[in-house]
């Protein structure tokens, strides 16, 4: 009987082409544990009923055949307490509560136990706290380096024993985790060189590779499907397109079925051949592939390697939005509200559910939804909202929609400087028209100094970006400069181009 609620955290995720999973320094990812390798429990445990209750959902029902045998001090039953209060489940949720039973399961040295106690100890904020966590599983990794370390390294990466992450640290308890077998540890120390987890100082995509391949030799899947993409890529460090292939498919064989899609990927993306591609993305597919069902979606809609198909687009696109791909939610409102009398509540439904999954693209573009009025009524308040959530998130156009708002004083006080904030951060992403609103700003002095040279310099790089009103606010900022001033704006032209260039 496995422990589905035990034990310790597996930050690994599946590695596909186009995704990169990272730590998120906001969650609390060490007390809320998915846990894929915990120990099974003796069937012949005094709680194995209790355990049973618990997994079919019965919580109330566990915890009363719990209660019994924790008082008698068995360590199985005061786990479960422990993980029913840290939960709410079947009983009252209370940090407190759990803290208690974990302690004294810490005593009895049950390992699920202490690496709960480690866990919330750790995530608490307090510095006493988190140094009683750690204390914990430095003694705990002398007789288990495996996931006593994973642990470890994890708060180290996050700064929770810190002020600041120490990576340096992260990697030597992760080392010492991966030496002694544990291949999540391996991954994390893959994902962590390949610059997914933020450390890009850290980034060397050899030993990314060599731990890639270490945990793909140990049979984990999703290193596999790394492996194979790495090993197709022109420039790998040992490219080889028939060892790359075959551990994709191996990866498949294991039940990853993100093997399909980056064998699509490379069919569609370097061997430039989209019927061959199309028919992998369509084996992922009906595997139930979600990326793979995007992927297919996108040629039966364009034509690609296939004649159109939008029927059968829309179809794969629902079955991907039915599996959770927020990309799908966004593709499918954007096909609704694109025919001549759009279901607008349906459309509405996809644009929030993939916004709520916290996609900025879906943020931004349901904050123009609200801004539209196609709901009957424009809600400015709201259209804010959701921009700022995804310029949060760093979206270049929701910055530059929430600085239109701000300089206009729709919705918000009206502010320049805050526009101006927000413009420039679009801006420094490329961004046409933030761009060309900072040339407005600087040729007028709002917010700034009058500066004509830098707006002219600016309107001329949002017109080459394709910022179509550019050459009307160009035209109009020549108009007030002198034949000197024009020759410094050009040179300022040149050195803002030369420093992009030397950025990239």
């Amino acid at each position: 009987m496995k422990i589905y609620f035990g034990a310790a955290i597996i930050l690994l995720g599946t590695l596909t082409a186009h995704s990169a999973i990272t730590l998120n320094a906001t969650e609390n990812s060490t007390a809320a544990a998915n846990i894929t390798n915990a120990p099974k429990l003796d069937p012949s445990s005094p709680a194995a009923d209790a355990y049973a209750a618990f997994e079919k959902g019965e919580h109330a029902k566990a915890v009363e055949l719990a209660k019994p045998l924790a008082e008698k001090g068995d360590k199985d039953a005061i786990y479960l307490l422990g993980f029913a209060h840290e939960n709410g489940q079947g009983i009252e949720a209370s940090r407190d509560k759990a803290l208690e039973y974990y302690r004294k399961g810490q005593a009895k040295n049950h390992a699920d136990s202490i690496y709960r106690l480690a866990g919330i100890l750790l995530s608490s904020g307090q510095g006493d706290l988190a140094q009683e966590g750690r204390e914990t599983l430095e003694k705990q990794a002398a007789t288990d380096p495996t996931i006593a370390g994973r642990i470890l390294g994890e708060a180290f990466l996050l700064g929770r024993l810190t002020p600041e992450p120490a990576p340096e640290t992260a990697v030597k308890w992760w080392s010492k985790a991966a030496n002694a077998g544990d291949v999540p540890s391996m991954v994390l120390l893959a994902r962590l060189y390949d610059g997914q987890l933020g450390q890009t100082s850290l980034a060397n995509s050899k030993t990314a590779y060599e731990y890639f391949m270490k945990a793909a030799d140990k049979g984990e899947s999703s290193a596999m499907v790394a492996v194979g993409i790495r090993l197709l890529k022109s420039d790998a460090v040992a490219p080889d397109e028939k060892k790359g292939m075959a551990w994709l498919n191996k990866a498949i064989e294991a039940g990853n079925f993100a093997g399909w899609l980056a064998l699509g990927d490379y069919q569609a993306n370097i061997k430039n051949d989209p019927k061959a591609a199309l028919e992998l993305f369509d084996k992922g597919a009906q595997a139930g592939n979600s990326e793979c069902m995007l992927r297919a979606a996108s040629f039966y809609m364009e034509g690609k390697g296939t004649k159109k198909n939008e029927e059968r687009a829309v179809d794969l696109l629902g079955k991907s939005a039915e599996a959770g791909n927020a990309q799908a939610h966004l593709f499918l409102a954007s096909t609704i509200l694109a025919v001549e009398k759009p279901d607008i509540g349906k459309a509405y439904g996809h644009l929030l559910t993939a916004a709520n999954s916290g996609m900025p693209l879906a943020q931004n573009e349901l904050g123009l939804f609200y801004l539209s009025g196609k709901m009957g009524v424009a809600d400015i308040s709201a259209a804010i909202s959701w921009f700022g959530r995804a310029a949060q998130a760093g979206l270049a156009a929701a910055q530059n929609n929430l600085g239109a708002l701000h300089e206009r004083g729709a919705g918000v006080q009206q502010s320049y400087e805050n526009a101006a904030k927000l413009y420039t951060l679009a801006a420094q992403q490329g961004n046409p028209s933030a761009t060309l609103a900072l040339a407005r700003f600087n040729a007028a002095g709002a917010a700034m100094p009058m500066n004509k040279t830098v707006g002219w310099a600016l309107a001329n790089l949002a017109s080459e970006a394709g910022e179509k009103s550019a050459d009307a606010v160009i035209k109009d900022i020549e108009k007030s400069m002198s034949k000197e001033e024009l020759a410094k704006a050009k040179e300022e032209l040149a050195r803002i181009k030369a420093e992009q260039k030397k950025a990239k």
